[in-house]
């Protein structure tokens, strides 16, 4: 079965910066798009970032201009990197990866990470 990892969550002060990574089992890479979602206690579940097979990318405007999506299909790997973080910004990130195949989808998820942006 597919696993998603995250990794690189902790305790960061407003402004600090933080790299997320996630590791995929398996070579299933290629044609996923890769996400990253958060969710704090109480809020639903929210799309950060994602990544395309091809390699475009898009943000939630909460994010915009801070944080950075990319992805290493060569390590089966996607990274998020978090600049200027904010005490907002405090969640569980979760990675997902997604594919819509012409028969059906493909849809996988990771335990999550904590962040807590805090003084």
């Amino acid at each position: 079965q597919v696993q998603l990892v995250e990794s690189g969550g902790g305790l960061v002060q407003p402004g600090g910066s933080l790299r997320l990574s996630c590791a995929a089992s398996g070579s299933i890479f290629s044609m996923y798009a890769m996400n990253w979602y958060r969710q704090a206690p109480g809020k639903q579940r929210e799309l950060v970032a994602t990544i395309t097979s091809g390699g475009s990318t898009n943000y939630a405007d909460s994010v915009k201009g801070r944080f950075t999506i990319s992805r290493d299909n060569a390590k089966n790997t996607v990274y998020l990197q978090m600049n200027s973080l904010k005490p907002e910004d405090t969640a569980v990130y979760f990675c997902n990866a997604y594919r819509r195949a012409l028969t059906r989808s493909y849809d996988y998820w990771g335990q999550g990470t904590q962040v807590t942006v805090s003084s």
